[in-house]
């Protein structure tokens, strides 16, 4: 599905989202905030042509040919080789790949795992078999796995004393879907290590995971512009050029 860069709403002068640098139990970590009920938060695929953005610096131009800039992106899910989604994806109100709703191999497929749901004025964390029965009327939309914190509570296949590090990047909202917190750690961290994070240091009650080895941020405000092999799915804030 071709998809452009036409959709988002009408946003504040100043650019609602903050980044910033914090340690929580001894392992530093960058978060962007948004205030998701100001923001022009979206999610990003393809160019009209169907082309895969690929790298941040090829979307914020293409958007500074309309006036706009990235505030901050992340990578956003899983994907292919040819970086369509793994899992569920929505732009715009357009359906690019369905619910997968099953158990796999590798980390997508450790259910529970969730889906990150932009709406009007909104966005939510929302459990996988959650998402299936409440269908929410996202208008943007991407399925990840694991979540990292569900309800409160860690996932219980997350292991304290777990061997498995990488740099790793997720998204958490609160209840009222008005926080969205962007994380990436700056050092290698376990699954365990990481959803404490979010439910601990940055009181969220539902996180998810986005991926480890291609984990990206670009905050410019903080001179973070990070480069690396092409993407899938984009999130970003748009703000005034």
């Amino acid at each position: 599905m071709a998809l452009g860069l036409a959709h988002g709403a009408p946003i504040a002068a100043e650019a609602p989202v903050t980044c910033r640098d914090l340690t929580h139990d001894g392992i530093d970590y960058t978060v962007c905030e948004v205030d998701a009920a100001r923001a022009d938060l979206r999610l990003f695929l393809a160019d009209s042509s169907g082309k895969p953005w690929g790298h941040f610096a090829i979307l914020d131009a293409a958007l500074a040919e309309r006036g706009k800039q990235l505030g901050f992106a992340m990578n956003a899910g899983m994907y292919h080789d040819d970086r369509s989604p793994v899992g569920h994806y929505r732009e715009g109100g357009v359906e690019v790949m369905r619910v997968v709703p099953n158990a796999g191999p590798g980390n997508f497929g450790l259910l529970p795992n969730g889906v990150f749901c932009i709406r009007p004025g909104r966005a939510d964390v929302i459990e996988t078999q959650d998402f299936l029965a409440l269908r929410p009327d996202c208008r943007d939309a991407t399925q990840s796995g694991p979540m990292l914190v569900i309800d409160g509570e860690l996932h219980p296949r997350f292991l304290p004393d777990s061997s498995s590090r990488y740099v790793r990047n997720g998204v958490g909202t609160s209840r009222d879907g008005t926080r969205a917190v962007f994380a990436i750690s700056r050092e290698t961290v376990t699954f365990h290590e990481f959803g404490r994070l979010f439910r601990d240091a940055l009181d969220l009650p539902n996180a998810l995971y986005f991926d480890g080895n291609i984990s990206r941020l670009y905050a410019p405000g903080m001179g973070r512009r990070d480069p690396g092999f092409p993407m899938g799915p984009i999130v970003g804030v748009v703000v005034p050029e």
